[in-house]
């Protein structure tokens, strides 16, 4: 089996970047806008940049309970299309529709009730306190929207089809790029709403985009579909909200360690003032720009991973895993090179200030290195957590995120007093003790015997 595999590896990396490429463009698409969103706002001045950076960490920490749940719905999905069990598949969908709209019912809510002391927390001032608050209103009142697309697109992830979620986030992308043009300034008619503006642009691609993905359900070649569910009478079972449960705290406890970290980081960078924070919230989306390589071959290697572990081919999983990572190995150092030797131009895009283009350049400079751990870190986890390995990822996270990351940003900005180098600093601990704990777990192999 072990030579048939090998004979095959050429077969299975088509394969590999037939599932990856939507997901890898899905997720760039994603970022692109968000970037193309700060940069628009950047218009206004550093303040809005920093305001909408101060609703970053809380919308994620809100999104936490959503995100940890898709995780597990596309794990659970791709086990059971491998058992070739399409009923149990359409049961884990149905089960995680209605926890979805109940929890973002009552997330959405919260959230929006103590908006002001939630930005208070995250360290607003009088600069950006208001501007901060509206927008994350808009942003979270509408939040239902947002995470209905994402449970439906982690399911279609999970059956093998990468092309939907990358169909209805590009779209979503393209409508928030334009509402955002005609919106902040006021073009072809259109009010002059400025920040409120670009909150209400990002709610009308999520719009579209739920409503793309509600229509990719009702697909007769779907394998996850509203007309089979219909038909069969599928309804939710205890047994599919043990599953994901099962899966999903373990992810959800993964995600709140690391949203500590990154709260914190968050936190000491506002604290060196409007022009720093805004930079470092640039930075942040060029490492989120580079994350979403990482991200979309993460959403490969666990259907890919998923789906053979359910036919029993664990050698198959194994090679499918490599595969994937060597592939965001050289996406790492073509992106390496780019910020390398453009990361003054880049900031440019942003920013015109000199004072600011150097904390861009000095940013860039260590972003180069993070992304070569960055990229393979997210990869191997994906692999863990299409296999089921969840409880050593959540390990993983305490460690690097919640411990590492937190330690050593306290002792370079405020016993060493780095400024924002001792920030990054922090982040590049992160990143690198997160890979050397995934690709040590990756190797040893067990991830490929558990049974979800």
């Amino acid at each position: 089996m072990s030579e048939q595999m090998s004979e095959n590896r050429g077969t299975l990396l088509k394969e590999t970047l037939q599932m990856a490429w939507p997901a890898v463009l899905e997720s760039f698409f994603v970022s692109l806008a968000g970037m193309i969103d700060t940069m628009m706002v950047a218009a206004l001045g550093t303040y809005a940049v920093a305001a909408v950076g101060l609703t970053t960490q809380p919308k994620f920490i809100a999104l936490a309970v959503f995100l940890s749940s898709n995780i597990a719905v596309s794990a659970l999905v791709a086990r059971r299309r491998g058992q070739n069990d399409r009923r149990s598949a359409n049961r884990i969908l149905v089960t995680a529709l209605w926890f979805t709209v109940i929890a973002a019912v009552v997330i959405s809510f919260l959230t929006v009730i103590f908006c002001p002391q939630i930005m208070e927390l995250c360290g607003s001032n009088a600069d950006t306190h208001e501007a901060a608050v509206e927008y994350f209103n808009i942003i979270q009142g509408c939040m239902i929207f947002n995470v209905l697309s994402l449970v439906i697109n982690a399911a279609q992830r999970g059956s093998g089809n990468t092309r939907i979620a990358m169909t209805t986030n590009v779209t979503s992308s393209i409508i928030n790029i334009v509402f955002n043009y005609l919106l902040i300034g006021g073009h072809f008619g259109f009010p002059r709403l400025e920040l409120r503006g670009a909150a209400i642009a990002t709610v009308l691609g999520t719009v579209v985009a739920c409503g793309m993905s509600l229509r990719s359900l009702f697909r007769k070649d779907s394998y996850v579909s509203i007309p089979y569910i219909l038909d069969r009478k599928v309804k939710p079972r205890f047994e599919a909200v043990q599953s994901i449960v099962r899966l999903g705290s373990n992810m959800l406890l993964e995600n709140m360690a690391m949203r500590v970290g990154f709260l914190y980081t968050a936190l000491i960078a506002a604290r060196l003032g409007t022009d720093a924070f805004a930079a470092h919230q640039v930075g942040m989306n060029f490492l989120s720009l580079a994350f979403s390589f990482g991200d979309g071959m993460q959403v490969a290697a666990v259907a890919l991973i998923g789906r053979s572990l359910g036919e029993r081919n664990t050698e198959k999983a194994k090679i499918y895993g490599s595969l994937c990572q060597r592939t965001g190995l050289v996406i790492s150092m073509i992106l390496a090179a780019i910020l390398l030797f453009f990361g003054r131009q880049l900031f440019s895009m942003f920013f015109q200030e000199d004072a600011v283009l150097d904390l861009g350049v000095l940013i860039c400079r260590y972003i180069t290195v993070i992304v070569l751990f960055q990229i393979s870190q997210i990869i191997y986890g994906g692999c863990l957590r299409g296999a089921g390995d969840v409880k050593f990822t959540l390990l993983a996270a305490l460690i690097s995120v919640t411990i590492i990351r937190t330690c050593v940003t306290w002792i370079c900005t405020s016993v060493i007093q780095l400024g924002l180098a001792g920030i990054w600093i922090g982040i590049l601990s992160d990143q690198i003790s997160r890979f050397l704990l995934m690709s040590y777990r990756f190797r040893q192999g067990d991830w490929a015997y558990l049974n979800i």
